[in-house]
């Protein structure tokens, strides 16, 4: 097990590299001078030039790139051009929530997505099985922001059960979550019935009931975890997807998390700010990986990692 982690971290090397390679080109390729920005568009020549020196933008693309790399990984992405605070600062904070809202809503989704998964998997072609892959398709197929509105128009608007924008109350969750983590639960609840119905029809699970078994100690404790490998997968990927998909949701119910920062310094044109919290996100998408991988040992002892 220590091997195989030792070598997975020595292969994300090469990953995050690209992935600071990528975003400190799309931030260089985007129009605009951050120089200007800062100055204003009435600013003296001399004045600009002065940022840029001091910003070094007067460097080469290859020197520019490992300082900022250098800079990164301790965790230093320069300050806002907006307000010259420094980027850290103003990515905490709003990252802490955005993961409160990721958590939240992969709960709900797991929860959501099993419980319907197995329903469905032991009710193999009844009117339950039908009726919860027709609602999760539909959950699939509805975007989170649409999703929101829909659910602010009837719970906050029509009902005035819940409030509508905002973070931090109990009334202030729900309905972010639920827009968040429907998508992901129809596809957790879908992987799960398909996973389930190929363990279920497993001679061991035949003997099992032809022993007397409980069907809920042969589907909870031997069908269960033995499906639960492709769906595990499907649950890191997920994860990964509600940090990157969190920006519309925070914008419909106005939450001031990381999709929403990311969406103001993109229209204010702050460039490391984007560079900064862009990074943040992806390093976090990679790490949910490594943790999903490192996860298949403990639910199936028989998986190689070497």
């Amino acid at each position: 097990m220590t091997t195989f982690i030792i070598r997975r971290l020595l292969q994300l090397i090469p990953v995050l590299l690209g992935v600071t390679i990528l975003v400190f080109s799309l931030m260089h390729l985007t129009p605009g001078n951050p120089a200007v920005i800062m100055a204003g568009e009435s600013a003296p020549q001399a004045t600009v030039e002065a940022i840029e020196q001091r910003l070094g933008l007067n460097d080469p693309l290859h020197v520019q790139y490992f300082n900022f790399l250098g800079n990164a990984l301790q965790l230093d992405f320069g300050t806002s051009i907006r307000d010259n605070i420094p980027v850290f600062s103003h990515i905490q904070p709003r990252f802490l929530i955005t993961l409160e809202l990721t958590i939240y809503s992969m709960i709900f989704a797991i929860v959501l997505g099993l419980l319907a998964g197995i329903v469905s998997a032991v009710r193999q072609y009844t009117f339950s099985d039908v009726a919860i892959m027709v609602v999760a398709l539909f959950g699939l197929s509805m975007p989170n922001f649409w999703l929101g509105l829909m659910l602010i128009q009837w719970f906050s608007i029509n009902l005035g059960w819940l409030s509508p924008t905002g973070w931090g109350d109990p009334d202030q969750l729900v309905l972010p979550v639920i827009a968040l983590g429907t998508a992901g639960a129809a596809i957790i609840a879908r992987m799960t019935r398909s996973s389930m119905l190929d363990v279920i029809s497993q001679d061991y699970i035949r003997t099992a009931r032809a022993k007397g078994v409980k069907e809920r100690v042969v589907i909870f404790r031997h069908a269960l975890k033995n499906a639960m490998i492709p769906v595990v997968t499907v649950i890191g990927l997920q994860f990964g997807y509600f940090l990157a998909g969190s920006v519309l949701t925070e914008s419909v119910f106005a939450i001031n998390g990381l999709g929403r920062l990311i969406i103001d310094a993109i229209l204010q044109r702050d460039f490391p700010i984007v560079q900064g919290a862009v990074l943040v996100v992806a390093v976090s998408f990679v790490v949910v990986n490594l943790v999903v991988d490192i996860s298949y040992r403990f639910l199936n002892k028989r998986v190689d990692l070497n």
